[in-house]
């Protein structure tokens, strides 16, 4: 009987594909399959308990796939859904399981990036309305003022290939301001959304000199390298074929195109 697994990659669309590309470039050696659920995206402005119920949904399935272990790569399927799993779902019917967010990673170092104390985080507004990352960069940084400032409209132009157009830049220059608004003292400010990345460039064409980006690729990944290697009980389990593996529960030709965006990539599969 095989006894390997998958490192299982989760979001509610695309966006993960940006946290899924930083973790195998880190990791190339291990399997891995993606899972983006499609169908019912965006997550973000859905209840905590609609967002919980499809995040349990779609981690059950990568489970069943095999993925002993799975990376929500989505910030509010982090904020809505993952603790409500860690503490009532895997205790009692997957105790050999785990499920990681995107959130506490992030939190863990952000407070290292600023100087005046002060930082933005622009995010979905169900990110946003979740708090979640007030709570957990106030339990590292105490100290560290964090101002929030909610994107609806960044998402739907990343995901219609918009990003790059003039049209955008209306709207990142109008959130950005928004943020900066709320406490001129902003010295760096975190995408916690991970559609956002590929708005990067337009976003400093916005931002005053002094005020850094923090993304969250590179961070989630460096934080599941170090995870591994405090779990080799974990990381012995994985299968090292280096294979990767797309689903959606989506129509497969618009994921094609769309996640076309995100990676260089053109083989998915539909579930």
């Amino acid at each position: 009987m095989n006894t390997k697994h998958s490192i299982g990659v989760f979001d509610s669309g695309y966006g993960g594909l940006t946290v899924f590309k930083s973790i195998a470039q880190k990791l190339p050696q291990y399997n891995y399959i993606y899972f983006g659920d499609n169908a019912r995206s965006p997550y973000g402005d859905h209840s905590f308990d609609t967002v919980y119920q499809y995040t349990l949904e779609c981690v059950e399935w990568l489970f069943a796939q095999g993925c002993q272990l799975v990376i929500l790569a989505c910030n509010t399927a982090s904020a809505k859904a993952l603790r409500s799993i860690q503490q009532n779902v895997l205790p009692f019917k997957y105790p050999n399981n785990r499920v990681l967010g995107v959130i506490r990673p992030t939190a863990e170092i952000v407070g290292e990036f600023t100087s005046s104390k002060t930082i933005g985080v622009m995010g979905t507004r169900g990110t946003i309305n979740s708090e979640s990352y007030l709570i957990e960069i106030n339990k590292f940084f105490p100290e560290v003022k964090v101002l929030q400032q909610s994107c609806p409209m960044w998402v739907p132009l990343v995901e219609n290939n918009e990003h790059l157009d003039r049209g955008a830049d209306y709207f990142v220059e109008k959130y950005i301001n928004e943020l900066l608004e709320k406490d001129r003292k902003i010295d760096c400010i975190l995408l916690a959304c991970t559609h956002y990345p590929l708005l990067i460039p337009k976003i400093k064409e916005k931002l005053p000199a002094n005020v850094s980006l923090l993304g969250q690729g590179d961070i989630v990944a460096d934080s599941l390298v170090l995870y591994l290697k405090n779990h080799p009980e974990i990381e012995s389990k994985i299968a090292t074929q280096g294979s990767k593996s797309f689903f959606t529960s989506g129509d497969e030709k618009v994921f094609n195109r769309h996640a076309s965006i995100f990676l260089d990539l053109m083989l998915f599969r539909i579930v």
